[in-house]
């Protein structure tokens, strides 16, 4: 069963797709694989503390996007090719790539300053190695 223990909820995005983003994360990282169960929707709110109309509409937005298969009494669980892994984690990438350069540009940095600046954290974060 997935573990939502460790999502920590934010201010700044609705909840809903905190929950959404953190389902994808696990898939991406690989810490969650296709046939695993999601805890039930009442447990999820209960543990977030968060209405269960949230949880509700965060299944939902997942089932639609085509990685969460529900039925009625035998409850949640992920549904996901490696190839809608792959697209996920290209498409999260984007998503925090642009929200990163929309900050930056904002501050007044250039793209040589933005790309030094993640050269030196990536070699401070990593001891410099590649992946």
């Amino acid at each position: 069963m997935l573990d939502f223990t460790a999502l920590k909820l934010d201010d700044q995005t609705p909840i809903y797709q905190q929950v959404v983003r953190y389902v994808k994360l696990a898939i991406i990282s690989g810490t969650a694989s296709s046939g695993e169960e999601l805890p039930s929707r009442r447990f999820l709110s209960a543990l977030l503390g968060v209405n269960p109309n949230t949880i509700q509409k965060a299944c939902r937005l997942m089932e639609e996007e085509g990685f969460l298969q529900s039925a009625a009494g035998s409850g949640s669980s992920l549904s996901f090719t490696p190839e809608m892994a792959a697209e996920m984690k290209r498409a999260l990438l984007r998503e925090e790539t642009l929200r990163y350069l929309d900050s930056v540009k904002k501050m007044g940095l250039g793209r040589q300053a933005v790309l030094a600046l993640v050269e030196d954290l990536w070699a401070e974060e990593t001891g410099g190695e590649e992946r």
